[in-house]
């Protein structure tokens, strides 16, 4: 795996989703180095001085696919501390610091893989789905949850690649009320869950679960598939606050 590198970068596009959540663009100086779907980096708002310590931080999921290598993509809700300094200070023009890659969340291969991603938390599985393509051998499960359907800001991206890749199986659930039109595009009203999936899953008992979201929902659906009989060892975490 490649040595982690700290490397200045410009911010080149803030998007503002609605909802206090935001995605930023980056430029970084130069290319960064090699990395795979679902690693993280780290962002610092403040300047880093080589011969001093690397200061503050929080760990982001590179939401953009490895081959973007020249420009990284970050996605993030305003939460705590941190991450409302990045509301206040982040524009167009300024410089941060990241240090990356980190994480070992990455899919693997080997089984039907099922997906619960939670707001932001979707931003660990987006370069995985980017790349995704017919040839990967199995079916690939995702249960994208989030407050409201404005917030699905990555559905677009999912159905583009659900229309190439037959394996791909979205689902979509939000907490809040929709109108008729969006009910009609298959978004189903209520908390994203174990219990609403299991069934639309072949075989559960053979496929491997990967959870990124907020802590409450990774405990909660950690022991919810626990209950429905998945061992752990079948239970992949990404525990990004």
């Amino acid at each position: 795996m490649p040595v982690a590198q700290k490397i200045r970068c410009r911010v080149e596009r803030i998007i503002d989703h609605g909802g206090r959540v935001y995605s930023v663009d980056l430029t970084p100086e130069r290319r960064v180095p090699l990395f795979q779907p679902g690693q993280f980096l780290h962002l610092a708002l403040d300047a880093y001085d080589p011969s001093g310590f690397w200061p503050e931080s929080r760990v982001f999921s590179i939401a953009s696919a490895p081959s973007q290598r020249e420009r990284l993509r970050i996605t993030y809700s305003v939460q705590r501390r941190f991450t409302a300094r990045m509301e206040q200070e982040l524009a167009e023009g300024k410089s941060v610091w990241i240090k990356l890659p980190y994480g070992e969340f990455i899919i693997e291969a080997t089984s039907d893989v099922v997906m619960f991603a939670g707001g932001t938390g979707i931003s660990a599985f987006t370069a995985f789905l980017d790349g995704l393509t017919p040839a990967f051998p199995h079916v690939v499960y995702l249960a994208y949850g989030a407050r409201d359907g404005d917030l699905l800001i990555y559905r677009d991206l999912v159905q583009r690649r659900a229309a190439m890749v037959s394996q791909l199986k979205p689902f979509y659930f939000v907490e809040q009320d929709l109108d008729q039109e969006s009910t009609a595009r298959g978004v189903m009203v209520g908390r994203l869950s174990v219990a609403a999936m299991w069934q639309c899953i072949e075989n559960p008992m053979a496929a491997t679960y990967y959870i990124s979201g907020p802590p409450p929902m990774l405990r909660a659906i950690s022991r919810d598939l626990s209950e429905h009989g998945i061992h752990a060892s079948a239970i992949r975490t990404d525990a990004w606050e």
